[in-house]
């Protein structure tokens, strides 16, 4: 049967490590009471987690500590892209026997094959699992809307699809265009940059940073409310931030984490990022407490 229920907030945890580069797991945990606390309509363990950067064991103890703490109060999406349809089937077969709830996954991008074999590609995963499966069409490995249609139209558990090549509405437009709800469920990426652009194109959520999740929150709700002014002006109020959470992972991996650090949510030992990425400068920093003190962020 299609699964079609995901909607709303989805943020994506970023991972807390301390100097020594090392996931540190209680503040997983801190994050992860705090996105439930915030309302969130889900947890996603992707790209933005510097999933990239972890070790196979390092990525399903991830999974099992925000699982374990949500204990089934909201779904979780694990992110099992790899280069291989083998080994992607079989990191989404773990992540399922783990409990996941969903899946997200991104085109192989470095051997460029054709088309065609991305279908297939996603079709052999979509095989291999029950779970549902948002097809990521991330900046670096696109998937087309009419690969997209495609492939939702003839797999039941391909239903999703998180829009982030910019530009993301044209995209949007699109898939609103030749398919429909029932068939294929449009998500927000980019860091909820066109979260508002995304809504009034009937946007079915958002899979933004975790760290301005109450505000995406709001947002959702004063639009499901057809308080679509105000959420517009909420959203607006925030841009600042946004944009500067919005610079490239390396650096943004840094910022995000020292954000969530000023908001009480992980401790300052845990707000590195792993190796290879830009570090923000003093300056940075100093720009980035101005505007959290401005938007009364902390």
């Amino acid at each position: 049967m299609r699964h079609l229920s995901f909607s709303g907030v989805f943020p994506i945890l970023k991972t807390p490590f301390n100097e020594k580069e090392e996931i540190v797991h209680d503040d997983v945990r801190k994050e992860t009471e705090w996105l439930i606390a915030n309302g969130v309509d889900g947890i996603g363990i992707a790209l933005s987690s510097e999933i990239f950067k972890l070790s196979d064991i390092e990525k399903f103890d991830l999974l099992k500590t925000v699982i374990d703490e949500t204990s089934g109060r909201v779904p979780i999406i694990m992110n099992t892209s790899e280069e291989s349809t083998h080994y992607t089937i079989e990191m989404s077969k773990r992540a399922q026997e783990m409990g996941a709830s969903g899946l997200m996954i991104k085109p192989p991008g470095f051997d460029g094959a054709p088309a065609s074999y991305i279908e297939k590609h996603f079709e052999d995963v979509s095989n291999s699992v029950n779970i549902p499966i948002f097809m990521q069409d991330q900046g670096s490995t696109p998937i087309s809307g009419d690969m997209a249609i495609k492939l939702s139209d003839s797999n039941e558990n391909l239903s999703y699809i998180k829009l982030e090549s910019i530009p993301t509405v044209p995209r949007f437009d699109y898939c609103n265009e030749k398919s429909s709800k029932d068939k294929l469920i449009l998500f927000g990426g980019v860091g909820g940059s066109f979260f508002i652009e995304e809504l009034r194109r009937g946007s079915s959520g958002t899979m933004p940073s975790s760290v301005l999740a109450d505000i995406f929150v709001k947002v959702w709700n004063l639009w499901q409310n057809n308080k679509k002014e105000e959420a517009h002006k909420c959203f607006s109020d925030f841009a600042e931030i946004i944009k500067i959470m919005g610079q490239g992972q390396g650096l943004a991996n840094w910022i995000d984490k020292y954000i969530l650090f000023k908001r009480g949510v992980i401790n300052k030992e845990s707000t590195f990022s792993r190796s290879p990425g830009l570090r923000p400068t003093e300056l940075h920093f100093k720009e980035i407490d101005r505007i959290l003190e401005k938007n009364s962020l902390v």
